[in-house]
C-alpha cells in the first residue's frame, strides 16, 4: 500500500507506554480486525445524537487503517445502520454492526446480511415503549426519544438540571421494568430499550468467525461496550475510552486520543510494509 501519511512518532508520546506495546505488537500481525464504537469513542459525546459526527482526525486515521492490506475496520455501535452509515460515513468495506448486534452488514464476508425483522409480538411492544418513552419525555424540556429499529433510547443529555434528568431515567427506567419483551440498556446520560436482545460482544464474534484474524482490537466508552471488551482474549486489544470501571486492558481520555491510538498501529504497519517485510517479521527482528 502506498500513503502520503509519515510516521508521527509525536502521537506516542501522549499514550500510556504500555498501551503503545500492545499496540505494536497487534499491529505486527499478519491480520487484524479493528472494531470501534462511534459515540464517544470515534466522535464525541453531543447533546443531540443526531448532530454526532467523526472526530476530524480519527475519520483520518480510520480511512487510513482500512488502506492497509491484512486490516479490516469494523463499527460497533448501538445505531441503526442506517443512521451508521449516514453519520459515520465509513470508508468504502468497512463492517458495519448496528443495533448492538441485532444488525449487521458485512459487505463480502457472507452471503447476506442480517436485516433485523421483529416478530409481530416485538413489533407490539416497541410501539408501546415508544408510546411510554415519548410520554415520560414530553413533561420534560431537553428530554427527547430516540426511535431505534429495535427499541428505543431516552436521551437527557440536553436537560438543564441533573437531578431533573435523573429524575427522567428513573421514571423511564420503571416504565421499562413494566412491560413485557422490553429489556434496558443503560448509556451516558440515556437509558436505552430494546426488543431484541443482541450484544456487541456477540457482534464482535461473530466478526472474529468472519474475518478470522489473528487478533481484534475493540474500543469503547460506554456501559454497553463492556459487553465487546469481555469477549477478548490472548493478543486482543481492548481500550476504553474516558471514565468509569472496565474489562478493558488500557483507557484513554477521550475520543481525540483515539487518533493517536489508531496512528500507532497504522504507523507500525507502513514502517513494516516500507522495509519490504511482513508486519510479524518486523516485530520480531
Amino acid at each position: 500500500m502506498t500513503t502520503d501519511h509519515a510516521p508521527r512518532d509525536a502521537s506516542v508520546t501522549a499514550l500510556d507506554g504500555d498501551l503503545v506495546a500492545a499496540l505494536r505488537r497487534f499491529a505486527a500481525l499478519p491480520k487484524i480486525l479493528v472494531c470501534l464504537d462511534f459515540d464517544g469513542c470515534v466522535a464525541e459525546l453531543v447533546p443531540d445524537a443526531d448532530d454526532a459526527r467523526p472526530e476530524p482526525a480519527n475519520a483520518e486515521a480510520v480511512q487510513r487503517l482500512s488502506e492497509f492490506d491484512g486490516v479490516r475496520v469494523a463499527y460497533v455501535s448501538g445505531r441503526g445502520l442506517d443512521t451508521l452509515r449516514e453519520i459515520a460515513a465509513p470508508p468504502s468495506g468497512t463492517l458495519l454492526i448496528g443495533s448492538h448486534g441485532a444488525e449487521r452488514d458485512v459487505a463480502d464476508l457472507a452471503e447476506e446480511d442480517a436485516q433485523l425483522v421483529l416478530t409481530s409480538k416485538q413489533e407490539a411492544a416497541r410501539t408501546r415503549l415508544l408510546e411510554v418513552f415519548e410520554t415520560i419525555a414530553a413533561g420534560t424540556d431537553g428530554a427527547w426519544v430516540e426511535h431505534k429499529p429495535a427499541g428505543a433510547a431516552m436521551h437527557v443529555r440536553k436537560v438543564p438540571d441533573a437531578a431533573e434528568a435523573e429524575q427522567v431515567l428513573t421514571e423511564a427506567r420503571a416504565a421499562v421494568a413494566a412491560l413485557d419483551e422490553v429489556h434496558p440498556k443503560e448509556g451516558k446520560a440515556v437509558l436505552e430499550a430494546v426488543v431484541v436482545q443482541a450484544t456487541k460482544g456477540e457482534g464482535i464474534t461473530e466478526l472474529r468467525e468472519l474475518v478470522s484474524p489473528d487478533a481484534v482490537f475493540f474500543a469503547g466508552d460506554d456501559v454497553t461496550d463492556e459487553f465487546g471488551f469481555a469477549v477478548l482474549a490472548g493478543a486482543d486489544v481492548g481500550v476504553k475510552v474516558g471514565e468509569g470501571e472496565t474489562r478493558a486492558d488500557h483507557r484513554i481520555g477521550a475520543p481525540p486520543q483515539l487518533a493517536d491510538v489508531l496512528t500507532v498501529i497504522a504507523d507500525a504497519r507502513e514502517r513494516a510494509g516500507a522495509a519490504g517485510a511482513p508486519a510479524a517479521e518486523k516485530e520480531q527482528q
